[in-house]
């Protein structure tokens, strides 16, 4: 088969980069191309050949690689304005050379439709076109499609390693003025490995990404620590405004198949992709891969039609009330909006959606918090309070939409850095965010045992999640007793009637995790989750005997909760090096006195007239003279 000649069908288009440059006058409005698609060969033509140039406006949104145009000594040249600040102008922007624009990335191909935001000139990077004139956009269609279809002239780099991508990716020559043929590689970003930290908060994303989901996640060393966690799950899709090399081990491994996708079934669809040639040429002619341009990808009516829509973005700081920080350092803009805002609201309408804001819990080397009592001088808001959903640190996952401000600062304070989490409580209650009898977080009770977590399936094949409790189970446990019934209180707590007021409650959620210990069996909810079961044990020791104790929700007793519960606890007990648990049972608790004593340990009872005392050597069985093994 004949090679097709672009060059010679199309000669009339055919220029030189130095030749194109002439269409450019004082004063316009150049548009550069987007990521790791810019066309390298046309930016160095354009300083190269900018004498004629003066007052020339470049708009970008995310370029790699050189930008010469922000150099001091173009000044009187090249003004820059970008929608979302790299590592290339940042300099430049701190030095007031340069614009930012804040703006949701979904609402800037209708500035551009509209001539708010003119555009006379595109620079862009594209395939060879095919016998039918169609050149792709590649890695690259983003607002560059947008870009490019409102501007006076669009000059394109036909560059031969520049991947072929489909979906609304083409354009056609008769929409390009010049076509100057130039190869060169394309742009890579390499991530660097996700440390021990990054690792945590992906796993800690991974636990609310369920089969069957979609996801968007963008580059960066959290995808790339995320998708580490990913590859047990099952039927993920992918609607997302920029992936990098993550997506590839998670398609090869079966993860990532897109056969439950509401929209686009079938097909991973993004804007623009960022990586290595190792993902250039994956995508390359891969039509498992469609690009589609922001005003799709972004539009939140769009993402919000996808069932169980994941939308994972970072921030930089947030306050305790929930306000989140993520294209500023203080007066410093580091980043852009980007498109943040348009897929925690997407994801937020999905059905089942969870929108996710995802940091480390501190900055600079462990000095900083990123989680602060109000937000640094100057810093912007991205995500609103009221936009808020899921926030994830290294620590755990906060739930904050539709709580309280004292339930906000609670949870936020849960997944903070150990070290400030006294701080934090103090500065909210010197707000007022929460009450003044609060207990502060001591040192012994900063580490959350992480490895007392479990899951189990109950008799009836119900999975529970059982885990240490969290000082921000207050309301939740406090709800679960009140919806105990009369005598479900009386077996607990012999007592007709018991009240739970904030300050006994609070003593339950707040454990040192050492000497005492405190294990709820929580179910999913609406909220996250719901608690069902508390059991716990309360350590003398000069003894090293412990009383144990037990309540389980009434719909939820009679599924082996109960018995469960106690070979956990008395496990971790053994470990601790707890001698003998002891308890308190009522005589027509026959429910609970039949945990105990079919549990296969030596157990010791006594009636005193009112209550039986349990108790019962944790190391001894009745069959062996060590503890079971879980």
């Amino acid at each position: 088969m004949q090679e097709f000649n672009w060059k010679e069908k199309y000669a009339d288009k055919v220029g030189t980069a130095a030749i194109a440059m002439k269409l450019i006058k004082p004063g316009n409005h150049i548009f550069i191309g987007t990521g790791c698609g810019q066309p390298q060969h046309l930016v160095e033509t354009l300083v190269k050949y900018s004498s004629h140039i003066y007052d020339a406006h470049i708009i970008h949104l995310l370029t790699m690689g050189a930008a010469p145009y922000v150099n001091e000594k173009f000044r009187d040249k090249f003004k820059t304005n970008s929608f979302f600040i790299a590592d290339n102008v940042r300099d430049a922007m701190e030095k007031g050379i340069g614009d930012y624009t804040p703006i949701f990335l979904s609402e800037i191909p209708r500035e551009f439709e509209t001539g708010r935001i003119p555009v006379d000139v595109a620079m862009i990077s594209v395939s060879p076109p095919d016998p039918s004139g169609l050149c792709s956009l590649g890695i690259s269609v983003d607002i560059v499609k947008s870009a490019s279809a409102n501007a006076r002239y669009v000059i394109a780099q036909v560059n031969n390693n520049m991947p072929r991508t489909f979906g609304n990716s083409f354009i056609h020559v008769n929409n390009i003025d010049v076509l100057v043929p130039f190869d060169e590689d394309i742009i890579e970003s390499v991530i660097p490995e996700p440390d021990d930290v990054l690792r945590r908060i992906g796993r800690n994303i991974s636990r609310l990404v369920e089969d069957g989901s979609t996801i968007e996640c963008g580059i960066g060393r959290i995808p790339q620590a995320l998708a580490e966690f990913l590859k047990d799950k099952r039927d993920l899709g992918v609607h997302t405004e920029m992936f990098g090399d993550w997506i590839i081990d998670l398609i090869e491994c079966g993860a990532i198949n897109c056969s439950k996708k509401s929209l686009n079934n079938g097909k991973i669809v993004a804007s623009f992709c960022m990586g290595s040639r190792r993902l250039y040429e994956y995508i390359d002619n891969n039509p498992f891969f469609e690009f589609y341009p922001t005003e799709y990808v972004n539009d939140p009516f769009i993402i919000g039609q996808h069932n169980k829509m994941i939308g994972i973005n970072v921030g930089l700081e947030i306050d305790l009330t929930g306000q989140v920080c993520a294209d500023s350092l203080g007066y410093r803009f580091y980043s852009g909006i980007g498109g943040q805002v348009d897929f925690i609201r997407g994801a937020a309408r999905s059905r089942g959606g969870k929108a996710i804001i995802a940091m480390p819990s501190t900055a600079k080397s462990g000095e900083v918090s990123r989680i602060v009592p109000h937000l640094t001088e100057g810093a912007g808001v991205v995500t609103t309070r009221g936009d808020v959903h899921y926030v994830v640190t290294e620590y755990g996952v906060a739930y904050l939409h539709g709580k309280s401000i004292r339930e906000r600062v609670l949870a936020l304070v849960n997944i903070a850095y150990p070290k400030f989490r006294a701080t934090l409580i103090q500065a909210a209650k010197a707000q007022n965010y929460i009450y003044a009898d609060q207990i502060e977080f001591a040192a012994e009770r900063m580490s959350y045992p992480e490895a007392l977590e479990h899951y189990d399936t109950l008799k009836d094949g119900t999975e529970i999640f059982f885990r240490p409790v969290k000082p921000t189970d207050e309301t939740m446990l406090s709800e679960m007793l009140y919806s105990l019934s009369d005598s479900s209180v009386r077996t607990r707590y012999m007592a007709q009637t018991v009240a739970f007021p904030h300050q006994d409650v609070q003593q339950l959620t707040n454990i040192d995790y050492r000497q005492n210990i405190s294990i709820v069996g929580s179910v999913p909810d609406v909220s996250g989750e719901k608690i069902v079961a508390i059991a716990q044990y309360y350590l003398d020791p000069r003894t090293q005997a412990a009383e144990v104790a037990f309540l389980v929700q009434d719909e939820w007793q009679e599924k082996g909760m109960g018995t469960f519960m106690l070979e956990y606890l008395t496990q971790i007990a053994a470990q601790r090096g707890v001698k003998r648990f002891y308890a308190k049972v009522l005589p027509n608790n026959k429910a609970m006195l039949a945990v105990f004593h079919n549990s296969g340990y030596e157990v010791k009872t006594e009636f005193d007239g009112e209550v039986y005392n349990i108790m019962y050597d944790i190391g001894k069985t009745k069959n062996s003279n060590s503890i079971r093994q879980a």
